[in-house]
């Protein structure tokens, strides 16, 4: 039984890596860099100042303004972490991975159940 059951493992665990590194893997159209939504991880800003803005800031600086950090951003994490996500190119991912309070920018990935009968 437990013969049937690696195998089983091994291919599960190889169609999430593809599954992953296909999410994460940028794709161009027309010359430009496809833009995709990421969750960012940042530092939790001083006691006092504004998340929000702090956010903003972090984002305009990668993003070129705060005019497009305001297009780009889609929600702002303050309660359980301090991040938020937006959506950016590779270029600006990598723009914001520079900043030294920003953690880490995870493509955002969304898992779904496969099969009718999973409450069962």
């Amino acid at each position: 039984m437990a013969t049937t059951t690696r195998p089983c493992a091994v291919t599960v665990f190889l169609l999430l890596a593809l599954v992953f590194v296909s999410a994460a893997a940028p794709s161009k159209q027309h010359g430009q860099q496809q833009a995709g939504v990421y969750m960012v991880m940042v530092r939790a800003p001083a006691p006092g100042v504004d998340c929000d803005a702090y956010h903003m800031r972090i984002l305009a600086a990668a993003v070129g303004s705060m005019a497009r950090a305001k297009e780009a951003l889609i929600y702002s994490y303050k309660l359980a972490a301090s991040g938020f996500a937006a959506k950016l190119t590779p270029a600006q991912v990598a723009a914001l991975q520079r900043n030294p309070a920003v953690l880490q920018a995870l493509p955002d990935v969304k898992y779904t159940l496969q099969g009718s009968n999973h409450l069962n």
